[in-house]
């Protein structure tokens, strides 16, 4: 069991590595990571219901809420409840949360920079973690289901 062997500490390093690397150009812009990747989100796809968002930044659906109404806080975005279904909450852009797409795309800019990888490099990495991320959500039903029956 030998610390820089395990993959779990490899991703938790890197991981904490890009977000600090993120840190002082998104308090530049007055974000947090977590309120960027749901702008991201929103850029990105336009507007969402808090459930989308959930399921397209993998957390559960009650950890958005405070991201997003930090972000209605700052005029970032706006939540209006679905007029059929009152349970469906959905999260538009505002004038201002749009405005800072640019700043955000900069930010993303400066830290692919601050890799030093190639865009090949980058995007190969991408590939492999989001093969490991299927890989791992996949077998690991099949994992507990082997381990019950064991």
């Amino acid at each position: 069991m030998n610390l820089e062997e395990q993959l779990c500490f490899a991703l938790y390093s890197a991981t904490n590595a890009v977000i600090r690397t993120y840190r002082p150009w998104l308090r530049d812009i007055g974000l947090t990571y977590p309120q960027y990747l749901v702008l991201l989100v929103l850029w990105q796809d336009g507007d969402r219901t808090m459930g989308e968002i959930a399921t397209r930044l993998a957390l559960p659906p009650g950890g958005v809420t405070p991201i997003v109404e930090r972000l209605e806080a700052a005029n970032l975005v706006v939540r209006r409840r679905d007029e059929i279904d009152r349970r469906v909450v959905h999260v538009m852009l505002t004038e201002s949360g749009m405005q800072l797409e640019a700043a955000g795309s900069e930010a993303q800019r400066r830290v692919s920079c601050a890799t030093t990888m190639q865009e090949d490099e980058l995007a190969g990495l991408r590939e492999i973690l989001h093969g490991l991320t299927e890989r791992l959500s996949a077998s690991a039903a099949s994992c507990e289901a082997e381990a019950t029956l064991s």
